[in-house]
């Protein structure tokens, strides 16, 4: 954690699910963050990403599975510039109530998608 600020609450909720999963690694960039797994991205923290006013969280998803997540609820998901067109997806945590149960099993996955290992979570 940065000295001498406070951290986002959300990527504080954000970082123990990501730490949380084997040999997994947290890299401050500004505002956002990346979470990796033997140098490959499995999910990011952006904030106002090139000022679009969004909070949210970025993984990794199955083909196909970031535009029915979007199409099933727009308010909440969105795709993200640049990596959207490559399979990831945007969880919105600045709209509503956040579903920290959604947010783990979304990071969980792309991990898994990212190591090409199944993950077992107690």
């Amino acid at each position: 954690m940065r000295t001498g600020l406070q951290e986002d609450e959300r990527l504080v909720r954000l970082t123990k699910i990501c730490l949380g999963f084997p040999r997994a690694e947290r890299q401050i960039m500004g505002s956002h963050a990346g979470f990796k797994i033997k140098k490959k991205t499995f999910a990011y923290f952006l904030n106002d990403h090139h000022g679009d006013g969004i909070v949210g969280v970025l993984c990794k998803v199955l083909p196909a599975d970031n535009a029915a997540l979007i199409k099933a609820d727009p308010k909440r998901f969105y795709m993200p510039a640049y990596v959207g067109p490559r399979g990831w997806v945007g969880l919105r945590l600045d709209v509503g109530r956040v579903n920290w149960g959604e947010v783990e099993e979304l990071a969980k996955g792309s991990y898994q998608l990212v190591t090409g290992k199944t993950l077992a979570l107690s």
